[in-house]
């Protein structure tokens, strides 16, 4: 996935945004974003074909994986960064919109026709919905997906060895996880950063109804 299109379509973002706005920008490209795809798709890249189990039954350690790993973090984090970076796009869409209808209404009035937005990238009116509903919406799919980290894996943490004695396994077998101490720490320092994002999400959306 080429994620550099999501960073030149919501850089445009940073014009409309307040202050709070940009330093969550800032944090989602450069603590998650770049994090994501220089390091973290790495450390998973031998999730499945380094997941070894004590046993040589066929089909045993496939099994197992699955049970202990049903959705793998890369493709929740990949999903999560797509989801939360949406809502800016709409802001971005909602601007673009207001923009073609003020010339559209210039092109027809001539420099002297009524200006329907005086200002498009003014945070009022409808703009103001679209800005504050993005900023929860945003917040939400964080809150939804720590949820989902947390009921897949608890704590947000990964063992050091699971056991398994799901069908085909002959009995309880031992099953080791590859470098589960690396992937625990870009676990949480993802978890964090989303905190933070949620954070700083409910205090822009605070800070523009109270400056309304």
């Amino acid at each position: 996935m080429n994620w550099g299109v999501f960073e030149g379509l919501l850089s445009g973002v940073n014009k409309y945004s307040t202050a709070f706005g940009r330093i969550w920008l800032s944090l989602v490209f450069i603590f998650r974003l770049l994090v994501y795809v220089v390091a973290a798709e790495r450390v998973w890249s031998d999730d499945h074909k380094d997941f070894d189990c004590n046993t040589r039954q066929p089909g045993c350690t496939n099994v197992c994986y699955d049970h202990f790993f049903p959705i793998s973090h890369i493709r929740l984090w990949a999903l999560q960064l797509i989801l939360v970076t949406c809502p800016s796009l709409l802001v971005i869409m909602h601007v673009a919109y207001r923009e073609a209808k003020q010339q559209k209404h210039r092109a027809a009035g001539g420099d002297n026709g009524h200006r329907t937005f005086p200002n498009p990238g003014k945070k009022r009116g409808g703009l103001w919905w679209t800005y504050l509903l993005s900023l929860v919406f945003k917040a939400g799919v964080d809150v939804v997906f720590l949820y989902i980290f947390y009921r897949f894996y608890k704590n947000y943490t990964l063992p050091r060895v699971v056991k398994c004695d799901l069908p085909p396994c002959p009995n309880v077998v031992d099953c080791f996880i590859s470098r589960p101490t690396e992937k625990n720490i870009f676990t949480l320092f993802m978890v964090v950063t989303a905190c933070i994002c949620i954070v700083l999400s409910l205090v822009e959306a605070i800070y523009l109804i109270g400056k309304r």
